[in-house]
């Protein structure tokens, strides 16, 4: 089964990121119901190795907090772009959740991630826009803040691949503790 550690979206920001789901030709946008922040991609994991990190993220252990979404950028390599995203404000409680979610998966047997965590959410995969017509569009977007919202659980997702694009269904759920919310200024 392949899986992947995520939060889940509120619907009024899903509402607010499919408002940036267009504009740029050649491109495949995201559904809004596949928006979400990825924590930890797994992979495929059988069903054995995905007790023992179910169990390690069932121990994790962090407050719930609140996020915003901000700015709107791509990520690209060898010249093209791979995809387009929102990012996420920058937020120490995500970044402490994240790194637990890493060390319980590693605790569980799987390999570590080895890479630098950057937190966003995909919109788009274009397939060689037009360099002028993804400035436009990059510019056009990159003030986007979205409304505030509580994070009160993470999620482990399994993904399917479909004919047009990946079935994500929610496989299992873990509170995060809501006596010890981090609060940050949103201005």
């Amino acid at each position: 089964m392949r899986l992947f550690v995520a939060l889940s979206l509120p619907d009024q920001v899903r509402w607010q990121l499919r408002l940036l789901c267009g504009g740029l030709p050649t491109t495949k946008w995201v559904p809004p119901e596949n928006f979400h922040i990825t924590l930890r991609f797994l992979g495929e994991l059988d069903g054995r190795d995905l007790d023992y990190v179910d169990a390690a993220l069932a121990g994790i252990r962090a407050p719930s907090f609140i996020l915003r979404l901000a700015e709107v950028g791509h990520f690209a390599s060898g010249g093209r772009v791979k995809a387009i995203w929102a990012g996420v404000a920058k937020e120490p409680a995500l970044t402490h959740l994240q790194g637990k979610v890493e060390s319980a998966v590693v605790r569980a047997g799987l390999t570590p991630e080895g890479q630098n965590y950057r937190p966003h959410v995909t919109l788009a995969r274009p397939k060689d826009p037009p360099p002028h017509k993804l400035q436009q569009y990059l510019a056009m977007h990159n003030l986007f803040r979205s409304d505030p919202f509580e994070v009160t659980q993470f999620t482990l997702f399994s993904s399917h691949l479909g004919s047009e694009t990946p079935i994500y269904h929610a496989e299992r759920s873990y509170d995060l503790s809501q006596n010890a919310m981090y609060r940050t200024a949103l201005g």
